[in-house]
């Protein structure tokens, strides 16, 4: 039986997010409707979810020092990581030692946090279909990869980095050293070392919003949202879509992968897992133990939409995956470098059918730094993407 307790109570159930940005707002949110009191961390005063959470904290994350000292005065239940750049080691020591439970489990956060680790589990150890790859320590090391099998076109990406930052295509020798300097700017943390794969030719990539809860006997199943469509710009997805169309053969084979891999990493919440898709034949790409930003389709499609879909499967209560509707969503860029921007054409964006948008109340905008979402539901897939693009374009930041 879950019981939870009055936020600022000494009966208070308590939960920590590392990472408050879009994504971990939504989180928050997700929890304090049931009551949670909750501890936004993130490196940066005021993140967007800071500003809704009970406490607000900022602190370096990826030292173990300042996270285990905060960890401790603070005292949380759960440590619920929604960014990669964490000293997980500090997190495991933590866990370990019964001073916190961290979701979906220690090593989960450890595994993901860096596409090495993630990667030569589903590979190596689950024996999944992957792209071919080789990590690389070096721009020497990165071209006799791509000369010894990997070859032209190929992927490169930061071992750790989110949202697509630092990845590039690279289609012949004139692109490697672009390729390396971007990657080497792009990554969360400094690291020095990349992963180059082999390009896959599939016909679409979704996500496979992917759930681990409790049932009413206390065991934990899986269960599956509808696959998410996307599309991304150099790694950053700018629209996604659900449910994305697919062949029997083939969402039974993303189910299998998507349950291989979670089930390894165990504990309870959302995993956003993302496969290549050609025909029947699916590949692995990658998992995040946490809500996926293609995932913000389901505030517009989903009964409970993947932050509450987390936030349930966390606190050991039921959880419901069915499609309410079809629906899109479309990234609101910033446009400018600017510190307290305003948004115009709310609604004119608000004045498209079926249409919602979340603002996300970033403190400082960059041209490219997604600063909101229109949300957009309909009958049929092409008209909610139509509509959701459409409400996008009408939402036009500006320096004041």
């Amino acid at each position: 039986m879950t019981t939870l307790g009055t936020p600022r109570s000494p009966q208070a159930t308590r939960i920590m997010l590392l990472g408050s940005g879009e994504l971990g707002k939504e989180v928050l949110i997700a929890f304090q409707r049931l009551g949670v009191e909750t501890i936004a961390v993130d490196r940066y005063d005021h993140a967007p979810g800071q500003q809704v959470a009970h406490h607000a904290r900022t602190i370096t994350m990826s030292d173990p020092i300042q996270l285990k000292s905060l960890i401790e005065a603070e005292r949380p239940q759960w440590v619920v990581p929604e960014i990669e750049a964490i000293a997980t080691p500090m997190l495991q020591q933590l866990e370990d030692a019964g001073v916190v439970q961290v979701i979906p489990t220690a090593r989960a956060a450890r595994l993901t946090m860096d596409r090495e680790g993630i990667r030569r589990l589903a590979a190596e150890t689950l024996g999944l279909a992957t792209s071919p790859y080789r990590f690389c320590d070096s721009l020497a090391e990165l071209q006799a990869a791509i000369d010894g099998g990997i070859g032209y076109p190929c992927i490169v990406k930061p071992v750790m980095s989110s949202s697509g930052k630092g990845q590039s295509k690279i289609d012949g020798p004139a692109d490697v050293q672009k390729a390396w300097d971007h990657a080497m700017a792009g990554g969360r943390v400094s690291h020095g070392r990349v992963i180059v794969e082999g390009f896959i030719d599939f016909d679409y990539e979704i996500t496979l919003l992917t759930v681990r809860a409790r049932d009413a006997a206390g065991a934990v199943q899986t269960h599956f949202c509808e696959p998410i469509g996307h599309v991304q710009v150099g790694g950053d997805y700018v629209e996604s879509w659900q449910p994305h169309p697919m062949a029997s053969a083939a969402l039974d084979k993303a189910r299998q992968i998507a349950q291989a891999v979670t089930s390894d990493l165990g504990g309870q919440g959302l995993f956003g897992v993302e496969l290549f898709v050609k025909g029947d034949d699916v590949w692995f790409s990658e998992v995040s133990p946490r809500p996926h930003d293609t995932g913000m389709v389901t505030m517009a499609t989903q009964w409970q939409n993947e932050f509450e879909l987390h936030a349930r499967a966390i606190l050991g209560l039921p959880v419901d995956t069915t499609l309410k509707s079809p629906g899109a969503s479309a990234v609101i860029y910033g446009g400018v470098d600017a510190a307290g921007i305003v948004f115009d054409g709310v609604a004119e964006a608000l004045a498209v059918p079926g249409t919602d948008v979340r603002l996300f109340g970033k403190p400082e905008s960059f041209v490219k730094r997604r600063m909101g979402v229109a949300l957009a539901h309909a009958d049929d897939i092409d008209t909610a993407r139509r509509n959701a693009k459409e409400a996008a374009s009408r939402v036009v930041p500006r320096q004041v």
